[in-house]
């Protein structure tokens, strides 16, 4: 961050006042910008809309332990469990990765980024994925 300082002096009552603001001016991280997000490699995770039905991602983020369950083949809708918000498989649809600004990866899951969820009218947003497995229905003896 950078700080910038401007003087100024003015009249007041007759008697001259000199000013000191101080502009913060905050740095942009580079990863949120459209060119560095349009030229990430996005080789690193899993969009939801390339699983099949009850194909299950088991996601480890700096906080906590997510169980994600597809429901449907290009959807979006998924089950969700893990987290303080989701004790329980909860329905909850999968927004996407996300580094907190105005950018989103729609319906995907990508290590270094938060997930963002959509369940009822919360939005609920996890701290950085860390590591992503992925555990395909022939492989899933149970599901819920």
């Amino acid at each position: 961050m950078q700080t910038g300082l401007q003087t100024d002096s003015f009249w007041v009552g007759g008697d001259q006042v000199n000013t000191t603001i101080t502009r913060r001016q905050t740095a942009v991280p580079a990863s949120a910008t459209l060119s560095a997000w349009q030229n990430h490699s996005w080789s690193d995770g899993v969009s939801i809309d390339q699983l099949s039905p009850l194909d299950r991602l088991i996601v480890r983020t700096r906080h906590s332990t997510y169980e994600i369950v597809a429901t449907e083949t290009g959807s979006a809708d998924v089950l969700v469990r893990g987290g303080s918000f989701f004790p329980e498989f909860t329905p909850a649809r999968l927004a996407g990765a996300s580094l907190g600004g105005s950018f989103l990866k729609l319906r995907c899951v990508h290590i270094g980024f938060a997930i963002e969820f959509a369940a009822g009218v919360r939005a609920i947003v996890t701290s950085p994925v860390r590591s992503i497995s992925i555990r395909s229905a022939d492989t899933t003896a149970e599901v819920m």
